[in-house]
This record gives structure tokens, sequence and C-alpha cells, in this order.
């Protein structure tokens, strides 16, 4: 095994990935983005008495929970896009800290990584 990418079959591996990856965390965000939707609709309807309804969460709560999950999705779409931009620039797979290469059992686990392992345990 390699310790970090190096043939232009790893990289469209990785680059087919982080496609996939980028795909699902699309579906996720157009779903929280539509709930975020609802949510903020069914708080401007002041008939909507959700502060005193015991059998679910609060509006606020689910504003709170949702807005949570759309930041974070938001969050991976950027680094999958900083890690396809990567592939293009020819630095995918170097960790930006040191400049050793990231072996492909952590860009396996974790294809946005931009840190080898060693770095990652020094920022901890």
């Amino acid at each position: 095994m390699t310790t970090g990418v190096r043939t232009a079959e790893q990289l469209e591996r990785f680059r087919e990935l982080l496609l996939a990856e980028r795909r699902e965390a699309e579906e996720r965000l157009a779903e929280q983005s539509e709930g975020i939707t609802a949510v903020r609709e069914a708080r401007s309807d002041t008939s909507v008495d959700d502060e005193h309804d015991p059998d679910g969460p609060t509006m606020s709560q689910e504003w709170s929970q949702r807005t949570a999950v759309l930041h974070d999705v938001e969050h991976e779409l950027a680094d999958i896009d900083h890690a396809l931009a990567r592939i293009d620039e020819g630095t995918y797979g170097v960790c930006e800290r040191c400049g050793n290469k990231i072996t492909v059992a952590r860009l396996e686990a974790r294809p946005t990584a931009t840190l080898c392992i060693d770095c990652a345990r020094l920022i901890r």
C-alpha cells in the first residue's frame, strides 16, 4: 500500500467519492432548507401556540436544531469543495501543515482531510 495519493487512478477515485458525498450533502441541504421554510412559516402564524404544546418540541427548538444541521451541512460542502479544488491544484493528499503526504487510509476514512494524522493529533 502506498503512503499517499500518487496516481491519477487514486485521484479519480477520490474525486468520485467526494462528488458522491457532495450530492448527498446537497440533498440534506435541500431537506433542511425546506424544513426551515416550514418552521419559518409556522412561526409567523400567530395562531400557533407551540410554547404550550406538551406533545412536541417548540418552534424555537425546531428552528435551532434545523439551523444547526444546516450550518453543519454548509460546512461539509465547503470542505468537499476545498478537497476537490486541491485535487485540481495537485495538492490533494498533502498535509497543509507539514507538507508530508496524507496516507491513503486516512483519506479513505476522511476524504476531506487537510492534515496528516500526526499534525491532526498535535492540533487537538
